[in-house]
């Protein structure tokens, strides 16, 4: 992934096992969010493909689709800002 002159991921190869927990630590300007920006749709990136194998449909490169569709896929993330939409509750008034 580049943004620019500055390449931000490069030869990245992750596999994770289906039902396995993994971390993704690193120092900060590392890359960490820029690669779950890349899967999950967020950004696209300048190289590469994404290959995630999902249960019972096989492998298929996400690059190009929508957040929505990648998600659908069962590829999603959570944010680190709990106060994404300060001004709604989680209350229907």
């Amino acid at each position: 992934m580049d943004f620019g002159g500055l390449r931000a991921l490069d030869g990245v190869d992750l596999h994770v096992t289906g039902g396995e927990i993994a971390a993704l630590i690193g120092p900060n300007g590392a890359g960490k969010t820029t690669l779950f920006n890349c899967l999950t749709g967020l950004c696209a990136p300048s190289a590469g493909e994404l290959h995630p194998a999902a249960p019972g449909r096989g492998r298929r490169n996400l690059g190009g689709l929508s957040p929505n569709r990648i998600t659908a896929l069962g590829v999603a993330r959570t944010f680190q800002n709990i106060r994404l939409f300060p001004a709604m509750s989680a209350l229907r008034t």
